[in-house]
């Protein structure tokens, strides 16, 4: 979230988009003070103790008035809804640390560094109602050799998701990249 927030007001995504918003579903996430450090609105509505359903029609009618045309997911560690994806349908943004293809959900890295990978591929998609099962907007592979912990896989990953992730919302914010609907 920092880098993007970073890349948005003085980088690559300058001249193609403003951070609106950063929320979260913890009030005390660490993220909302970098952003509001960073001079971006925040906000956050709790989760813990409401089912899905109700915390997310909390958070649509919240965002209503914000107009989003990207919800960009930054360390967002819940499942979406279908109810949720559809009222944002094809406008939900996610990074996964692996190729989907390959893996899904949560443990990417630990995934790469058991399975002795020589290397991963992060995977910018669109989120659906799946589980990082959405149209890839971008891949960028991760060189694992020579890791010999799992800690400095994380490293690599986290270093490379720094700079993709902006990169690849550049490509699908100046109109680059676009989504091919699926045909029924």
């Amino acid at each position: 979230m920092e880098a993007i927030v970073r890349q948005a007001q003085n980088g690559i995504l300058k001249d193609v988009c403003e951070v609106a918003l950063v929320f979260s579903n913890k009030p005390d996430a660490k993220g909302l003070k970098i952003a509001a450090d960073l001079g971006v609105p925040t906000a956050s509505i709790a989760s813990k103790g409401k089912s899905r359903e109700q915390f997310e029609k909390e958070v649509i009618e919240f965002l209503k008035p914000y107009k989003i045309d990207y919800i960009v997911l930054a360390g967002f560690m819940r499942i979406l809804s279908p109810l949720f994806v559809r009222e944002f349908k094809n406008r939900i943004i996610n990074i996964h640390p692996a190729d989907t293809r390959l893996f899904k959900g949560v443990g990417g890295y630990e995934w790469a560094f058991e399975n002795k990978l020589n290397s991963t591929k992060i995977t910018v998609h669109f989120v659906d109602e799946g589980v990082d099962t959405g149209p890839i907007i971008a891949q960028k592979e991760v060189d694992l050799r020579g890791a010999e912990t799992l800690e400095e896989v994380e490293k690599r990953g986290l270093r490379a998701e720094h700079e993709f992730y902006s990169e690849a919302l550049r490509r699908v914010l100046s109109g680059e990249f676009k989504l091919q609907e699926k045909e029924s």
